[in-house]
C-alpha cells in the first residue's frame, strides 16, 4: 500500500490505472477509521479493481464554532487498519494541497441541502460538494462508496454526480453499528460513559417509529412525536431535529405513503450524532 500526499502524484497513479484497464474504486473518508469504514472499503474491493481510500479532513466543511481543530485524527492507525481490506491507496493530501493559496471556486448544491442538517450547518454541504468533487476530479473513479448513516450527504451526492454529468457509480452501503445499536461514528469517541449509554435512546426511538409504522401507522407527526418524547425522556438529550421524509427529494412528509426516511440529529454534550432509517 502506497501513501499519496500530492494531487499531481495522485492523478498521475489513477492516469495509469486506467490506462491499464483497471476500475478505480474510492472510498472518502475524514480518517479516524472503524469498522464502518473498512465495511465501506471491502466494499469498494467488491467493486473495483484497485481501491483508494482517502483521509482528508475537510475545512471548508465544518461551521464556525465546530469541532475542525478537535476532530480526531490518527493516520498511523487508520494506515494499520486500511492494510487489514487490502487498500492499493492512501490519499491523504495536507490542507494547503487541497485548498491552495487564492482557492476561491466551490460547488454547491441547491434544495436537498436545505433540509435536515442543512438548517443547522448552512455552510456544510457547500464544503462536501466541494471536496468530494474535487476528489473525484483527482481520482477519477469509477465508483465510490458512502454510508448511508450520513443519510443527507449520500443524496446531497448522487444530486451532484447526475447534475454535473460525473461518470461515477455512486453506492450507499448500510449504517453499520454497534452490538448495542448505536450508529458507528469517529465522533462516539468524544461521549464520556453516561452519554454513551444515553446516545442508545436513537436506536430505541427509530426501532419504535418502524415498528409503530409496521402496525400501520402513516401519520408523520404521531411517528415523530413518539421518538421525541423517547429522546427527550434523556436528560442528557437535546433535539436537533426529528423529520420524516421522501427518501429522494428529503421534503418533509405528512404522510408516509411511498419511500420515506426518519432521519434525526441529537446532542449529548458537546457531541452532535445522527441517524436514520429507511420506510418503505
Amino acid at each position: 500500500m502506497d501513501v499519496i500526499t500530492s494531487v499531481t502524484e495522485m492523478q498521475l497513479w489513477s492516469r495509469e490505472a486506467r490506462k491499464a484497464g483497471r476500475v478505480i474504486a474510492c472510498v472518502p473518508t475524514m480518517g479516524f477509521l472503524h469498522d464502518g469504514h473498512l465495511a465501506l472499503m471491502r466494499e469498494g474491493k467488491r467493486r473495483g479493481d484497485v481501491l483508494v481510500v482517502t483521509i482528508f479532513v475537510n475545512p471548508t466543511q465544518f461551521g464556525i464554532g465546530e469541532d475542525f481543530d478537535q476532530y480526531p485524527r490518527d493516520l498511523e492507525g487508520d494506515k494499520k487498519l486500511t492494510l487489514q481490506v487490502g487498500t492499493d491507496i492512501i490519499f491523504a493530501p495536507p490542507v494547503a494541497e487541497m485548498y491552495p493559496h487564492g482557492y476561491q471556486t466551490f460547488v454547491t448544491v441547491d434544495k436537498v441541502t436545505q433540509a435536515l442538517c442543512g438548517l443547522s450547518r448552512p455552510t456544510h454541504f457547500q464544503g462536501v460538494t466541494t471536496v468530494v468533487a474535487k476528489l473525484f476530479n483527482i481520482i477519477q473513479p469509477h465508483v465510490a462508496v458512502f454510508g448511508e448513516k450520513d443519510y443527507q450527504q449520500l443524496v446531497v451526492i448522487r444530486r451532484m454526480v447526475k447534475d454535473l454529468n460525473f461518470n461515477i457509480e455512486i453506492i450507499g452501503y448500510p449504517i453499520v453499528r454497534e452490538k448495542d445499536g448505536l450508529a458507528m461514528s469517529s465522533r462516539n469517541k468524544y461521549l464520556n460513559e453516561e452519554e454513551r449509554k444515553a446516545a442508545l435512546c436513537l436506536w430505541d426511538s427509530l426501532n419504535r417509529a418502524e415498528r409503530l409504522y409496521h402496525k400501520g401507522e402513516r401519520s408523520a407527526p404521531r411517528l415523530i412525536q413518539e421518538m421525541d418524547n423517547r429522546i427527550n425522556a434523556e436528560k442528557l438529550a437535546e433535539v436537533d431535529y426529528i423529520r420524516i421524509c421522501n427518501a429522494e427529494t428529503l421534503v418533509d412528509s405528512e404522510t408516509i405513503d411511498g419511500n420515506a426516511v426518519i432521519a434525526l440529529a441529537v446532542r449529548f454534550g458537546k457531541t452532535r450524532l445522527i441517524d436514520n432509517r429507511s420506510l418503505k
